[in-house]
């Protein structure tokens, strides 16, 4: 059983979903699924089958988030020292074909969201990243091709 690393902000997010889930979608799924029912013929009763989709959904959605905190390695990312990139870390790169300046937290596969700055643990950034420190060079396989960086800062916040 393989532990999922993930921050305690991940968690607590992951926690309240599934708190949500359990306590006002299930019950109102199983509501919109008796209402359907009322309208007489399941066969052809398009309300029905969407209400036993959605049901289908969140019930997946809940095993999945189960199973996720269950095997949760919560890292406290303020506890966390050093110069060298790890779990957690919030890593200032600039490009330097650009000089551009970008900041990426590393953290859990289902916190990453790019808009906000927060890459996944397992993206070819982090991996190449990771054991890495303040003025190293790293290289990255992107899709357009090789990109290299220089990294200007590592924190933990």
């Amino acid at each position: 059983m393989n532990k999922v690393p993930m921050t305690a902000e991940g968690y607590n997010k992951l926690h309240e979903e599934l708190k949500y889930l359990r306590s006002t979608a299930r019950p109102e799924v199983i509501q919109a699924i008796a209402e359907a029912r009322e309208h007489g013929d399941l066969s052809e009763n398009a309300e029905y089958h969407a209400a036993r989709d959605r049901q289908s959904f969140i019930e997946g959605r809940v095993a999945e988030i189960e199973d996720m905190l269950a095997r949760a390695e919560v890292i406290d990312v303020s506890k966390l020292s050093g110069d060298t990139v790890k779990f957690g870390a919030t890593v200032t790169v600039a490009d330097e074909d650009t000089d551009e300046e970008t900041t990426y937290q590393i953290v859990g596969e289902h916190e990453a969201d790019v808009k906000t700055g927060r890459i996944a643990v397992t993206s070819p950034i982090a991996r190449a990243l990771i054991g890495k420190a303040k003025g190293d060079s790293v290289e990255v396989e992107t899709p357009r091709g090789q990109k290299f960086y220089e990294i200007e800062q590592v924190e933990f916040k």
